[in-house]
């Protein structure tokens, strides 16, 4: 399955509303929205909900093997939606004022926002199919023999430049980091084999180079499918390394939230 960055748009557009809804109030009040406020304290609580919602559902799908209610690639997007959009709202919620508690709570928000898209990062160096389960190590070798057999069906006819080309540059990739790198230095590694590949392209003359244009896609998906082997058991273990971290990181954040929740209630609420 091939990643994409649908739930980051989806979030991008809600924040976007949020924004617009956020200062149109703000210009009504002539002010910044008190925390204490109507508005305030109803958008801080609509993010904490969206916020529980995000540390909760999609972990409960994730180890629920019999639920049917939604697949676990769907409930991913949703949680990584939840995950922006719930903090962004608590982050309007505090009226810009990060003092004592809340402070700290605004810190470990972001701090777990971050991790959040260090681990989304490296979920998709992990090969999966269209559920959101993983793709074993076999069925990826079945995908890459797969792919190797379409670009030898394409090299058929093709001039000898063009299959030189062509096989030089759909070689497993080779980094000094290891398969890490070839997880944590994707990005470095797509823009160096197109890289490599337009300079070969410019070695052929006309006629080649447009026969050896329409193999790109070939090569390039041999390539990828190459990289998610050859990195699979590398990816599997650094998403296992920032699950130890995030977890943990997520427990204390809903602590330290719960906490204030429960103080702003007391000192805001019963005292009065």
């Amino acid at each position: 399955m091939k990643p994409n960055a649908r739930e980051l748009w989806w979030a991008l557009a809600a924040i976007v509303v949020i924004t617009v809804v956020y200062l149109l109030v703000a210009r009504q009040l002539q002010g910044v929205p008190a925390a204490s406020g109507l508005f305030g304290h109803g958008i801080g609580v609509l993010g904490f909900v969206l916020m529980v919602a995000t540390e909760t559902l999609y972990s409960l799908r994730k180890r629920s093997r019999r639920a049917r209610w939604g697949r676990p690639a769907s409930w991913l997007r949703f949680h990584i939606f939840t995950g922006l959009v719930g903090p962004y709202m608590v982050l309007l919620h505090s009226s810009w004022k990060f003092n004592g508690l809340a402070g700290l709570v605004m810190l470990m928000t972001i701090v777990v926002v971050i991790s959040g898209f260090i681990g989304r990062y490296i979920y998709t160096a992990v090969p999966r199919n269209a559920d959101g389960l993983t793709v074993e190590a076999a069925d990826l070798q079945a995908e890459i023999a797969a792919a190797e057999a379409d670009l030898q069906r394409a090299l058929i006819g093709q001039p000898a430049a063009a299959r030189v080309v062509a096989g030089q540059l759909a070689a497993p990739a080779v980094t000094n980091g290891g398969s890490a790198m070839l997880v944590l230095g994707r990005p470095i590694l797509r823009w160096r084999q197109r890289q490599q590949w337009r300079s070969a392209l410019h070695q052929l003359d006309p006629a080649a180079r447009g026969q050896a244009r329409q193999m790109e896609a070939l090569v390039a998906r041999r390539q990828a499918l190459q990289r998610q082997a050859a990195s699979l058991a590398s990816a599997r273990r650094l998403l296992g390394v920032w699950h130890s971290v995030h977890i943990p990181l997520g427990m204390a954040l809903f602590t330290a939230a719960f906490i204030h929740i429960v103080a702003a209630l007391y000192f805001a609420t019963l005292l009065h």
